[in-house]
């Protein structure tokens, strides 16, 4: 037994080197295709910018597809999956959309490296393109992700409402291995891009069930507001959530929120914890405040994108986005 235990000892561990290796492997990493797709990142790119030329609030939605794919079994290009009772039909990814873009980049790098580039990265590649040609930071990201199988709209029942407290924002992001300082900074993605009248309606005309609006709104921004979303608009009527620079990726969206300014409720609750205000203020309160918004952001968006992320031999590289192979 003592002979045989010895010689298993060598195999046991060769074993545990192998996984070792293949772990390693399968790890998210800065240039995944710079040999099986050397053009990937650069044919993302340009799709893109493309999709902005013609219009530029494609920006927006790629951003938010981003953050909506992630949330929901991780980033693995779920929301995608063209189905029935899939995550996409969610009310909480409702007004979503982006698919289009991401169906066209897609397209073109099959043509050049079939079978290698999974949506999931596309994803967030074109989100990272999106922020950068919005004259926001430009990052490095890393890449390998595969394309998840399921698309489930029971699973998506716990994504971040507009009307939710900042508690329950708080915790929904911590399940995601998100902190509050992540929470700022992925709230901020609002710079760009608009929403829809309804989302603050019970905002601004029936906060507490008596009829009234957010106290917190600033005197000199309500009457702009409801002038903009009058009581009962429907959906398609939509508004900017950032006044001062709705194209363009900057920090404005956070002076905003500091200041009363801000459109949607959940963002004016950063406000109301202490830890959120303190990130807040880092940025836009004064003497104290970093100019790290921009550095900040990237690391937020690549912590992001390793959410529930499916690598190695998990998952598949679909071929068309909407569809599993």
């Amino acid at each position: 037994m003592i002979i045989q235990a010895a010689a298993a000892a060598p195999l046991f561990l060769l074993l545990l080197l192998l996984l070792f290796v293949a772990a390693c492997n399968a790890q998210l990493r800065v240039g995944f295709y710079s040999e099986t797709c050397p053009s990937a990142e650069e044919t993302v790119r340009a799709a893109v910018k493309e999709a902005m030329h013609e219009d530029m609030s494609s920006a927006a939605r790629l951003l938010r597809l981003s953050f909506h794919d992630c949330f929901v079994q991780g980033c693995d290009a779920s929301i995608l999956l063209e189905a029935e009772g899939g995550e996409a039909e969610a009310p909480g990814n409702a007004g979503v959309g982006g698919f289009e873009v991401i169906g066209a980049a897609k397209k073109r790098v099959e043509s050049l490296c079939p079978g290698v580039v999974s949506c999931a990265d596309i994803v967030m590649l074109a989100a990272r393109d999106a922020v950068a040609l919005s004259d926001g930071p430009d990052y490095e990201l890393p890449t390998g992700r595969r394309d998840g199988r399921i698309s489930s709209l029971a699973l998506a029942s716990h994504l971040p409402e507009v009307n939710d407290p900042i508690r329950v924002l708080k915790a929904k992001f911590h399940a995601k291995g998100l902190s509050e300082k992540d929470l700022v900074l992925l709230t901020a993605a609002h710079t760009l891009g608009t929403a829809a009248c309804f989302l603050t309606s019970k905002r601004l005309y029936n906060f507490s069930g008596r009829g009234d609006p957010d106290p917190t709104i600033s005197p000199r921004f309500l009457p702009r507001l409801k002038s903009f979303c009058p009581l009962n608009s429907d959906f398609v009527r939509r508004i900017p959530l950032d006044w001062a620079s709705e194209f363009e990726f900057d920090d404005h969206i956070l002076r905003n929120v500091v200041t009363g300014f801000a459109v949607l409720a959940s963002d004016a609750q950063l406000t109301e914890d202490r830890k959120t205000r303190q990130v807040l203020e880092s940025y836009v309160g004064g003497g104290h405040a970093t100019s790290s918004f921009g550095a900040d952001f990237a690391e937020a968006m690549v912590k992001m994108g390793r959410i529930g992320v499916k690598t190695g031999s998990q998952g598949e590289i679909r071929k068309i986005c909407g569809k599993v192979n």
